[in-house]
């Protein structure tokens, strides 16, 4: 049941939350793929504790466990978040553990259980916030992170995990609609029927084929206004840029960064600030990036060495 394609012998890190997705991923990785196509698979389970809830805690010891069943190497760590923690904010935190946990163990990639469900949920969210034609197909494999379910629905991880008798945990913040995600997967997902979650999948994957080409013109658009390797745009190319064409640079520009969270305020606000903020101007990316406003370029500067940035 996982798609294949993207992974090859070698070692790879799979995050595994406690949740039924991620004991169903571990469970087909180490049953399906080790012993059949993927013989020479090595496998490091890695737990991240955002410190959310008051019993994470016992997610961490209950994976750890499942680790040793499988004889697997286990990974974790904890930081307190707390329960007001943004989804964005929890993701950018497990992701930099998890990219952590791959470099340790120079492992080929990161593993997540993300499904058609979390798919189709992630591109209502990010149309909502207005995230454009990227945010239908932003959630997919990458060269250093596999989602091998991306084609299941959540009844056939629910299925394989009764057909198989597994233990999971359960997230009572999953219940929670404050949460716009859980808004969305509680009552906007169910309520598609068959007709509705095709013709979902039919637009992100035009999405995705139209963006993969408009990423790659604009990719060697940006490349071109690069100069020697360094992030330093000459605002006098930049001006003369169709605003739609700028607004695209600068997200190709955010995603060399791996910013996690690109939303259309952050795209607009930087736009317009580098065709018409003063000299000496800072305008804030991240915590770990600002664009230094020169007369001629718009420079982005790391936080902690306040260096040019290069790519």
């Amino acid at each position: 049941m996982i798609n294949y394609m993207n992974i090859v012998p070698g070692r790879y890190v799979v995050a595994v939350s406690g949740g039924i997705d991620s004991v169903v991923l571990l469970d087909m990785l180490v049953n399906q793929a080790s012993k059949t196509v993927l013989p020479n698979l090595e496998l490091i389970v890695a737990h991240f504790d955002h410190g959310m809830r008051e019993d994470s805690a016992e997610d961490a010891e209950f994976v750890g466990e499942l680790a040793k069943i499988y004889g697997l190497p286990f990974e974790t760590e904890r930081v307190e978040l707390g329960s007001d923690a943004s989804e964005a904010q929890a993701r950018e935190a497990r992701y930099d553990f998890l990219k952590r946990v791959q470099q340790k163990h120079i492992a080929a990639a990161i593993i997540t259980a993300h499904h058609q469900d979390d798919l189709l949920e992630t591109s209502i969210i990010n149309m909502l916030r207005g995230t454009g034609h990227r945010g239908l197909h932003s959630l997919k494999s990458r060269d250093e992170l596999l989602r091998p379910l991306l084609h299941l629905k959540k009844v056939d991880i629910v299925e394989y995990a009764k057909e198989h008798k597994l233990q999971w945990r359960e997230d009572s913040t999953n219940q929670d609609t404050k949460f716009l995600r859980n808004k969305i997967r509680l009552d906007v997902v169910p309520r598609g029927d068959a007709e509705w979650r095709q013709k979902m999948l039919g637009h992100i994957e035009k999405a995705s084929t139209v963006g993969a080409k408009l990423d790659r013109e604009i990719g060697a658009l940006l490349t071109h206004a690069l100069r020697n390797g360094q992030i330093a745009l000459s605002r006098s190319w930049f001006v003369k840029l169709p605003h739609v064409i700028a607004g695209e640079v600068i997200v190709a520009l955010l995603r060399k960064l791996r910013v996690a969270d690109v939303d259309k305020h952050l795209v607009e606000r930087l736009t317009l600030q580098i065709k018409t903020a003063r000299p000496g101007k800072k305008l804030d990316i991240n915590k770990d990036h600002y664009v230094l406003m020169t007369k001629r370029s718009a420079r982005v500067m790391n936080r902690q060495t306040h260096k040019t940035v290069r790519v």
